[in-house]
C-alpha cells in the first residue's frame, strides 16, 4: 500500500474503490472465487484481487472503534475510532465487511438466524 492517509473524509471512497477492484469483470472465470455472505446479499470476490486489498482493508479496520475487537453492532460501523461519522451509507459499510470476511479479518458474532433477536435486528461483527 502506498502511503495512504486514511481520514473520515476518504474512507468511503477507499472502501468503494477497493471493493470494485475485487468484483469479477465481465467474462472472467468465476470458478476461483471467495464467496461471502454479506448483511444484505451474497457476494463472489476475485481471490487474487481481494488478497491485493488486504493491506488497505486491514488499515481501514484499524480506523473502526475498539469495540469491534470484542464484537459490536453493525449500526455503529459507520463511525470511526474517534466517534466521527465517516459514511451514512450502510452499503459502503457492507462492502468493508464483505472484503474483511473474505480475507478472514472479520466475522459475524452470531449466525444470521439469530440476528433478529439483536438490537436493531442487525448483526454484531468482530474484527479478528
Amino acid at each position: 500500500m502506498e502511503n495512504i492517509i486514511i481520514t473520515a473524509k476518504n474512507m468511503s471512497e477507499l472502501i468503494s474503490k477497493s471493493f470494485m477492484e475485487c468484483l469479477f469483470k465481465e467474462e472472467e472465470d468465476t470458478s476461483d472465487c471467495v464467496k461471502v455472505e454479506g448483511v444484505t446479499g451474497n457476494f463472489a470476490l476475485h481471490l487474487q484481487r481481494l488478497e491485493e486489498q488486504r493491506e488497505i482493508v486491514t488499515a481501514l479496520l484499524a480506523e473502526l472503534p475498539a469495540e469491534f475487537k470484542k464484537g459490536y453492532t453493525f449500526l455503529n460501523i459507520c463511525t470511526n475510532k474517534n466517534g466521527v461519522l465517516w459514511t451514512g451509507e450502510h452499503r459502503i459499510c457492507e462492502q468493508l465487511i464483505v472484503m474483511a470476511i473474505g480475507l478472514k479479518l472479520m466475522d459475524y458474532c452470531m449466525p444470521r438466524q439469530m440476528w433478529d433477536i439483536l438490537p436493531g435486528g442487525v448483526p454484531y461483527i468482530i474484527v479478528k
